[in-house]
């Protein structure tokens, strides 16, 4: 019995299936005063929140939802490690709380049955009572609480309704010391999980060893084992007792789940009442439409046009802002500085490289509020239950269309948006394809090579614009080569069935505006911390290659080569071309254009010469820096944008070294805008990558492949259109 926890934190487990209310009632219990992170090694999000009750401190502890304690996968590992004191990171709880949705209790019962096994203090919190009421299903509390042999408490989380009295059942059942005494199997079941646990705990110490020896007689995944840890004697214990079960007839995969429904059968009998026919709710009514194979899809494609218009619209002011508050900070302290190598780190490594991580927030806030708030209202099942049709196809489910879908705006949003697909393979499948859908960052590569090297003709009596097809036909290439790559990947390297699509729909609602509010800057704050780092160590590693060596002879050898000649011009002109001069020649013999030059020979083939290949490789922390890059390069200056007549003119006439032979023309530009198409040249993308994947292996696969996709798809293009006669 556990008394006198004034001197100690109190530990509190929340678990429960999907959609039973888990997550509202821990913001109604934690309050602001909580944090979220990973659970180390792995990429399955943690959620610890507190608060107190007079001098008693309690941390709360938000698991994984999950249908079971049989694991097979991550999210429901987590949960059972936390929940036997085997995770390293968090205490072992001292309260369970099961979250049960009182409109689907008898689903519910299955983990509540397992839960109570585990001989723990546990409270069954029965969620969406109004929602059950509605519906005219009669729950008795009191016979359920005494059938279950553990408190329950009814409550509405998302009107903190019931929250009081849940948190004084939490310090009754501290206080008392009461254990839930578990479920009983076949007599021959019995005795063999009484054999197992013998091998476990011979000294009936462990409070926790019958229901390991359970989990470890019905586990079919494997996952137990690993939990428990490498164990040869009681791994033999184990095969012979499910070698004699078997021998006998008993079907373990199947003794489980008829046995507990068995019993949750008789318990919901007695402690529920449905009304004889089921009653045509507000929910049916309105998925009449939202899930009609016409009407539905025709709803989902306004919503989702409706979203990725805000998220670009919206976020472009905040983005201008965003980027004209960091111009504005590096030339504030840049006029603050001496010149030199570390004013321009300052501004042009760690401010602009800040820049570049903080400018991508405002999509990132934009996209996960609408995600938190479709989640919230019930909505996001539905639109994972209309793609998963067309998903399956390429071996995905439903739940990977609007994380691909949010990569066109942002790769990174996108990535982070997969932590709503339950199974790994899949999410993982669909972080590695995600990147090829063409984001925003590409747009201005697009713009600048196919205005100054694609005509500007018209096609169908000037229906359609060469340009424009041009420009979709970049689109359409990432999206054939995505969904081909994630067909290859689940058939080789993350082989496997399509899983089923197996989602609750569960009950329309109002969403809670706060909880929204509450994920998007949880969000926004994982994504500057996750990649914030990475991103900004990058961007300062580019600028040393762009800015060393850098010899004060140059300047003074471009000065007086200006003097020496007749410069026809302003004084104005005369410091702008100087400044341009002496930038660009610091430029061509930096670290980074010996890269490029170094290089080249890889390169040509593809119509590169070392300063396609310098802004290319400058391009690796964003792809819209070749544009500057390349400005910088060719003489124009860095002050240049995509749209920019000067830098397209001198492309049009930039030559090979020593040759009067043309650089750009159109199979070159065509092969090039292909090159970035597929191509992973975002740190940014494949840093929230690592976090997400949980270490750098998956990160270099997709830049590796990527990168090798990149280089086929632009060698084809510009070798065929220098045939074909570019």
């Amino acid at each position: 019995m556990l008394t006198n926890q004034t001197d100690t934190e109190i530990t509190v487990a929340l678990v429960g299936n999907p959609n039973t209310g888990k997550s509202t009632l821990f913001n109604a219990l934690s309050g602001m005063n909580q944090r979220t992170g990973n659970y180390p090694g792995v990429t399955v999000e943690k959620k610890i929140g507190h608060y107190q009750i007079e001098d008693q401190q309690f941390q709360v502890i938000d698991l994984p939802g999950t249908y079971s304690l049989g694991p097979k996968s991550p999210d429901e590992t987590i949960a059972l490690k936390v929940l036997l004191g085997r995770q390293g990171d968090v205490a072992e709880p001292d309260v369970i709380i099961c979250v049960a949705d009182a409109n689907n209790l008898e689903r519910n019962l299955f983990l509540v049955s397992q839960v109570t096994d585990l001989g723990a203090t546990v409270i069954l919190a029965l969620n969406m009572v109004d929602v059950a009421a509605r519906n005219g299903v009669q729950v008795d509390v009191e016979r359920l609480a005494e059938r279950l042999d553990i408190p329950v408490v009814p409550i509405q989380a998302n009107k903190k309704i019931g929250i009081d009295q849940l948190k004084t059942e939490i310090n009754r059942v501290i206080t008392s010391g009461a254990v839930s005494t578990g479920h009983s199997f076949p007599e021959q079941v019995e005795q063999e999980i009484d054999t197992v646990k013998q091998a476990i705990d011979p000294v009936g110490c462990n409070p926790r060893s019958r229901f390991l020896a359970q989990r470890l007689l019905l586990d079919g995944s494997g996952m137990v084992s690993k939990i428990v840890g490498p164990n040869a004697a009681l791994e033999e214990v184990v095969n012979a007792a499910r070698q004699r079960l078997a021998d006998s007839g008993v079907q373990l995969a199947a003794i489980e789940s008829m046995s507990r429904y068995r019993i949750i059968s008789e318990l919901t009998e007695q402690a529920i009442k449905r009304p004889s026919e089921r009653a045509t709710t507000l929910t049916d009514r309105i998925d009449r439409v939202l899930t009609n194979r016409i009407w539905g899809v025709v709803v989902f494609i306004v919503v989702m046009v409706a979203i990725f218009q805000a998220i670009f619209v919206w976020s472009v002011p905040l983005m201008d802002g965003i980027d004209g508050s960091v111009g504005w900070l590096a030339d504030t302290v840049g006029g603050w500085m001496p010149e030199g190598a570390f004013r321009s780190l300052v501004t042009d490594g760690m401010i602009a490289g800040v820049g570049s991580v903080i400018i991508f927030l405002p999509q990132i806030l934009i996209l996960f509020l609408f995600i938190a708030l479709l989640e919230d209202c019930g909505y996001m099942a539905r639109a994972a239950y209309l793609m998963d049709k067309m998903m399956s196809r390429i071996g995905l489910s439903g739940k990977s269309f609007i994380p691909l879908l949010s990569s066109f705006g942002c790769a990174i949003p996108g990535i982070m948006a997969t932590r709503t697909i339950d199974n790994w393979r899949d999410r993982l499948i669909t972080m590695l394809v995600a990147p090829l859908m063409s984001c925003s960052a590409r747009l201005p590569v697009y713009i600048l090579l196919i205005a100054a090297f694609v005509p500007a003709t018209g096609l169908l009596n000037g229906w359609i614009s060469l340009q424009g097809l041009v420009m979709f036909s970049m689109y359409v290439i990432g999206v054939v080569v995505a969904m081909a790559m994630a067909w290859l990947l689940r058939m080789t390297f993350l082989k496997g069935d399509t899983p089923p699509f197996v989602m609750e729909l569960p009950e329309y609602k109002f969403p809670s505006i706060v909880n929204a509010m509450k994920r998007m800057w949880e969000q926004a704050g994982a994504f500057l911390k996750r990649a914030g780092t990475l991103i900004f160590a990058v961007s300062i590693v580019v600028w040393a290659l762009s800015y060393f060596p850098h010899p004060a002879s140059i300047e003074q050898q471009v000065q007086d080569r200006y003097a020496a000649m007749d410069f026809q011009g302003t004084d104005e002109e005369l410091a702008a071309a100087i400044s341009r001069d002496t930038s660009t020649t610091y430029l061509q013999q930096s670290y980074l254009a010996r890269m490029g030059k170094t290089i080249e020979p890889v390169v040509r083939p593809l119509g590169w010469d070392w300063k396609v290949a310098s802004a290319v490789v400058a391009s690796f922390p964003a792809r819209e820096v070749v544009v500057g890059t390349l400005g910088v390069l060719y003489n124009v200056g860095d002050e240049v944008d995509a749209e920019s007549d000067t830098l397209r003119d001198r492309l049009k006439s930039a030559t090979w070294d020593g040759s009067e032979r043309k650089v750009f023309n159109l199979p070159m530009a065509l092969g090039l805008m292909v090159f970035f198409a597929l191509c992973a040249q975002c740190i940014s993308t494949l840093a929230i990558m690592v976090r997400e994947t949980g270490g750098y292996r998956w990160p270099i696969f997709t830049f590796v492949y990527m990168t090798a996709l990149a280089y086929v798809g632009a060698l084809v293009v510009y070798q065929i259109g220098i045939r074909i006669g570019g």
